[in-house]
């Protein structure tokens, strides 16, 4: 890869964000499309969306990531954002049109995306989803909108309720909800086929802890873990225990990835590409 004055820039913003694959991804994508852009990964504090937004204006930034804090902080100041990213209610990708921002969200399509690649249609079929984060927004918009049932299950129920409440209205169709606690687990998941974590139970430093007791896995229960480091989360190991299909949280990442990339560049994103970059990157971690 060689900069020079002419490069186009992309990148992620978010805080912390020294920990992100997604320089190595995005820059072997542009790369192996032989494209003069790069993508670099900016610290950009709590507070400073509205500084983010006029500093891709003025410096000509083709497009951004955006991780947490900023995914609902920075969409005031867009200048549009797509339908489903509005009703998602946050942005991860903006695009620099001549110095008009758009926003998308293509974290809901990334998880869409990613589970069908395993074989799992979601329509008509009883979903459960752990958590009621940002994250879980996404997922839940993408589910609905593939025509399946969901539940919401948070430890704090408030917070459930409230994004089921917001689900509803803005789809027009019912979202169940209640607390994260194992016997409401135990009375919802014999009816469910695909459970969601969308919790970072599981990821470091809680790779040891699950948000699911094993003993409520069972064959026909798909399983999809958005962690994606570790790889394979203790839920995931459990789930595959049983013989059920899984999905790691490596499928999102590159998905949403690859049509943020698509969305900059026109052209399509070489996927498997991507996947090995990550794969890679988190086999480097563990050593």
């Amino acid at each position: 890869m060689r900069i020079s004055g002419s490069t186009t820039v992309c990148g992620i913003v978010g805080d912390p964000i020294q920990h992100s694959l997604s320089p190595a991804m995005q820059n072997a994508a542009f790369e192996h499309a032989e494209l003069d852009f790069v993508y670099v990964a900016l610290r950009l504090p709590r507070g400073a969306a509205k500084s983010c937004a006029d500093a891709v204006r003025a410096l000509g930034i083709r497009g951004l990531n955006v991780t947490v804090p900023h995914k609902v902080d920075v969409l005031p100041y867009l200048d549009s954002v797509d339908p489903q990213a509005a009703r998602i209610g946050a942005v991860n990708t903006i695009v620099n049109e001549g110095g008009q921002l758009c926003g998308y969200n293509t974290d809901a399509v990334g998880f869409g995306q990613g589970i069908e690649a395993h074989g799992i249609h979601v329509r008509g079929l009883d979903v459960v989803v752990l958590g009621a984060g940002g994250a879980a927004r996404a997922v839940v918009f993408s589910l609905l909108d593939g025509g399946a049932h969901v539940t919401i299950l948070n430890r704090d129920s408030g917070r459930a309720a409230s994004l089921a409440g917001d689900a509803a209205s803005l789809c027009g169709c019912r979202v169940a909800h209640g607390a994260l606690v194992e016997g409401t687990l135990e009375s919802l998941l014999s009816g469910a086929a695909l459970l969601v974590n969308t919790t970072s139970v599981g990821m470091h430093p809680l790779e040891n802890a699950t948000p699911f007791p094993a003993r409520l896995l069972r064959r026909d229960l798909a399983v999809c873990d958005i962690v994606y480091n570790p790889r394979e989360t203790v839920l995931l190991r459990d789930a595959a225990a049983c013989g059920a299909v899984t999905v790691d949280g490596v499928e999102m990442l590159v998905r949403q990835g690859a049509r943020a990339f698509e969305l900059w560049t026109g052209i399509p994103a070489p996927v498997e590409l991507m996947r090995a970059v990550v794969i890679r990157e988190l086999g480097r971690a563990t050593h």
